[in-house]
């Protein structure tokens, strides 16, 4: 179990690797070695999400452009030239967006403006309006 949250953990059984040959530099070793992992994690069908019906939508919400047509959010991890050091840094990224998903949006509370901040306005667009009448053409007489 992957404690994501004090009341929230995933069972390892409901993320798959797997491991793919990673791109750039590297020589002989990125052509024979698939040190790369791609991890999926089916959130439409995930039990361990199940419980909490709000973190699954805003998790789908928030990942859209890394979840497929079949609700599976898909992570790459090659960062790092092991197999075991991508494998726990693509866990660790899991682990964060779905942490992330987690917390609750704050409601935001529609403000008015204060009585100063209101006279400020007005005194600036008084004076603003002034120099514009400065600016005018005088007439002649």
């Amino acid at each position: 179990m992957i404690q994501i949250t004090p009341t929230l953990t995933i069972d390892e059984n409901e993320i798959h690797e797997e491991f793919i040959r990673s791109s750039g530099p590297g020589g002989q070793n990125v052509n024979k070695v698939a040190t790369a992992v791609q991890l999926r994690f089916d959130v439409v069908n995930s039990t361990s999400l199940a419980k909490s019906e709000d973190v699954r939508q805003r998790l789908l919400v928030q990942q859209r452009g890394r979840i497929n047509e079949k609700g599976v959010l898909i992570l790459e991890a090659r960062r790092f030239r092991t197999q075991a050091a991508n494998r726990q840094d693509a866990i660790e990224r899991l682990v964060e967006l779905i942490r992330k998903a987690a917390q609750e949006p704050l409601i935001r509370y529609e403000t008015k403006p204060t009585l100063g901040s209101k006279i400020r306005r007005l005194e600036t667009k008084r004076r603003h309006a002034g120099t514009k009448h400065l600016r005018g053409s005088t007439p002649e007489e």
